[in-house]
């Protein structure tokens, strides 16, 4: 099993894969993301003493320079990655026999949040903040796209830019920090373009501050109004920009997400139950979890983790994740004396691994 994780959540994701490929009797190729590398090192040494040489193997450098010929070589059996759909299917592509070739994927997500006008805007403004905002936006799930009824986007953009404004900045371990630097040397770059195509397109930066740089610290960007024309509108920007796109017919939300290349999660914001109902029909048959008056979000860890389209193959949670690392094996016979002695004398005897009643579980 090749095991990639990603950056911004470097031991929970990469464990969320690693773990329950052992525990099916795997061996692992492990490759630490490019940010947080160190964060791995104290578990070396439990990998070494906990399992026999050549369970657990660690592999540095670039992916885009060690993992190809890895993928080429036709020994990868799974290939776990949190990251990039387009990453995902270059690996895939360079196996020799991808039929052969499993996939357990956590990729790219255009998350939304889908606003009403039967709302509670206080609500609705202190999940968004939540889903878009912490760890900077560069999760996943976070929210990336916010659809707002016209007749209350006025004091939802109030309400939201205020509570923005609230949000304390400054490094990871100070106290009650909650915007920090970004990790990668080129997303402020990149995030500045995204401002300046959507500004180039007819929105503003509604909050006082959005998007001023310094070094690799972007501050938060409300953008407002956005439409299809900004790249914003279906990029992931992973970062802490929020478009917020302005709406009249509920239809034209749904519209985005069937047009969309993700299928991850949504938000939906109502106190009006038949209107939730008339929701979440057809967005369930569009992504993979309906979050109520919720951001969207992780876990619990029972729950299934996973999307469509380009967003995931394969899904993650306790049990689903222990089917992925393991193919369905039986030993079967027919029902006599003469096999059922050989059978309850093999389980008696301990003299086999596989026919045996000493579960795990």
């Amino acid at each position: 099993v090749l095991c990639m994780g990603p950056f911004n959540y470097p031991l929970n994701e990469t464990f969320t894969t690693l773990i329950p490929a052992l525990i099916m009797g795997n061996t692992i190729l492990f490759k630490p993301p490019k940010h947080g590398t160190l964060l791995h090192y104290p578990l070396l040494k439990a990998f070494k003493e906990s399992f026999p040489k050549g369970v657990v193997n660690t592999i540095y450098g670039r992916g885009a320079t060690i993992v190809p010929a890895l993928m080429q070589s036709g020994k990868i059996n799974v290939l776990t990655l949190i990251g990039s759909s387009k990453v995902a299917d270059q690996l895939k592509k360079l196996h020799p026999k991808v039929n052969r070739l499993r996939a357990i994927l956590g990729l790219d997500a255009k998350n939304a949040a889908i606003i009403t006008d039967k709302a509670d805007l206080k609500l609705a403004v202190s999940e968004t903040v939540l889903g878009s905002l912490s760890f900077n936006g560069q999760r996943c799930t976070a929210l990336k796209i916010i659809f707002v009824h016209e007749s209350v986007a006025d004091e939802f953009l109030s309400l939201l830019s205020a509570e923005v404004a609230k949000l304390k900045y400054g490094m990871p371990w100070e106290k009650g920090v909650a915007l920090t630097p970004l990790p990668e040397p080129h997303k402020p770059a990149y995030l500045k373009d995204l401002i300046l195509d959507a500004i180039g397109n007819g929105a503003k930066v509604v909050n006082e501050h959005g998007g001023e740089t310094y070094e690799s610290f972007v501050y938060p960007a409300v953008l407002y109004p956005v439409n299809k024309n900004m790249k914003v509108y279906r990029e992931e920007q992973f970062g802490p920009v929020i478009p917020v796109v302005p709406f009249t017919d509920v239809e034209d939300t749904i519209q985005y997400l069937i047009e969309s290349t993700h299928g991850q999660q949504v938000s939906v914001f109502s106190n009006d139950a038949d209107e939730l109902a008339t929701l979440i029909d057809p967005l369930v048959n569009q992504v993979s979890r309906v979050n109520i008056n919720a951001q969207c979000q992780r876990g619990p860890d029972v729950f299934p983790f996973t999307g469509r389209k380009d967003s995931a193959e394969g899904t993650l949670s306790v049990v689903d994740a222990l089917r992925s690392f393991s193919i369905r094996s039986l030993v079967a016979t027919k029902l006599n004396e003469n096999n059922k002695h050989i059978i309850n004398e093999i389980i008696a005897e301990n003299s086999s691994n596989f026919l045996s009643t000493k579960f795990i579980f």
